[in-house]
């Protein structure tokens, strides 16, 4: 699931003026304060479209990716797979 997020508040929870800093704030913060920050800007926001060819820079932290596309807009994709349901062997 992608969402867009609000860059004013992506910047204000990492501390950070630009995409460009970003990696280096989360690099300094304990795994578990960045996957909680991401967690909870992810649940803030509603499923929005990504075109894939269309990112100029991009960050990886856990189950978490973060896209900058060439329209300056920053966008959160969760890879944790939402179905947690037992497969049948049938």
């Amino acid at each position: 699931m992608i969402i867009q997020l609000n860059k004013d508040s992506l910047f204000t929870t990492f501390s950070v003026d630009s995409f460009d800093c970003l990696e280096g704030s989360i690099n300094n913060m304990p795994p578990s304060i960045v996957e909680y920050h991401l967690c909870d800007l992810f649940s803030n926001n509603d499923d929005s479209y990504l075109n894939k060819k269309d990112i100029q820079n991009s960050l990886k932290f856990g189950d978490y990716s973060i896209y900058l596309d060439y329209s300056e807009n920053i966008y959160l994709e969760n890879q944790i797979h939402e179905d947690n349901t037992t497969q049948s062997l049938w």
